[in-house]
């Protein structure tokens, strides 16, 4: 509404000052020029709603003036055409060019982001696709190893201990299939990846990894969830941090001893697992592997950080996670 009154208070002044030309001081020059650049940019950055009905309103009084007068009638309709409508028709123009470039670099920016969704989708079926491979040849592998630790469970030469630690085998070899099967299972579904393993808790986690054969401490100082399905962002990514470390302590310090602590300050839970260094592993320095990069990220999802590497024989993850921000 206000930019038609200002078009309309703009065409009306060049009317006026259009009238009587045959006597045009410099002040009225000089009010001319001042309109034609009011003009263009108010058709330039101004767009109004019915803006040939508001310049025909504004053209009536010079032609009411060219009834009895015609020549003072016409000169009015003259500058308004020159002076005014002209100079607003020529920003309006530029104006709708510059829409129309905007409009055009907002379609391809559409378009890169459809191209760039699309090769997204491809990489997650291809994803999909080496994960179904992988868990073939996997899952082969470890049905293969759950049948013959089932073998050592039946031998009559076994003792004890090694049908307990057989059983054991076993069960981690189904365990295994089992979440293989199911994290393959959300990547066909297109579902997010699991951020723990279901159903386990830090205890738990830390029992099996005992039970395997690894020694380890553990020392919580933060509130334990009423049940695994109760925890949150923060739980599960301690419990996968937890994880990952005493994975590599098993895998690359057998025999070693890992401590792991579990302490909560304010808003944030800081977990922290060391194992010394046995010969002839020397884990990275400044802990770049595989599965710490992927640690790391996971840890950064939920806003926090991850410190992972060796000082004076030790291997050191220490990830601080904030237990406000949930991701659900």
């Amino acid at each position: 509404m206000r930019n038609g009154a200002l078009l309309v208070v703009i065409a009306g002044a060049t009317v006026l000052n259009g009238l009587f030309l045959d006597r045009l001081p410099v002040w009225r020059q000089s009010l001319f020029a001042m309109l034609v650049v009011a003009a263009y940019l108010h058709g330039r950055h101004l767009p109004t709603r019915r803006d040939r009905v508001l310049l025909a309103a504004a053209a009536l009084p010079a032609l009411a003036y060219a009834v009895p007068a015609p020549s003072t009638g016409l000169g009015a309709l003259m500058a308004l055409s020159v002076f005014m409508a002209l100079p607003w028709l020529t920003g309006r123009f530029r104006r709708q060019q510059a829409e129309l470039v905007r409009a055009a670099a907002q379609r391809v920016a559409q378009l890169e982001r459809e191209r760039e969704f699309v090769a997204e989708q491809v990489r997650l079926r291809e994803r999909a696709r080496i994960a179904a491979d992988m868990h073939d040849s996997l899952g082969h592998e470890l049905a293969l190893i759950a049948l013959r630790a089932g073998a050592l469970e039946l031998a009559p030469d076994m003792t004890e201990r090694n049908r307990e630690a057989a059983t054991g085998l076993r069960r981690s070899a189904i365990t295994a299939t089992d979440r293989l099967r199911h994290t393959v299972g959300l990547l066909r579904a297109e579902a997010p990846a699991p951020t723990e393993t279901p159903g386990e808790s830090l205890e738990a986690l830390v029992d099996r990894v005992r039970d395997a054969g690894l020694t380890v401490r553990l020392h919580r100082d933060a509130p334990r969830p009423a049940a695994p399905r109760d925890s949150t962002p923060a739980d599960r990514a301690a419990h996968r941090v937890v994880q990952e470390a005493l994975t590599n302590a098993a895998r690359h310090a057998p025999g070693a001893d890992a401590d792991v602590r579990v302490e909560q300050a304010g808003d944030t839970i800081t977990v922290t697992v060391r194992n010394p260094i046995t010969d002839p592993y020397r884990p990275p320095e400044s802990g770049t592997g595989t599965g710490i990069a992927a640690l790391r990220e996971h840890v950064a999802l939920i806003g926090g950080t991850l410190r992972a590497g060796a000082e004076h024989g030790v291997f050191t993850v220490t990830a601080c996670l904030p237990t406000g921000k949930d991701l659900d």
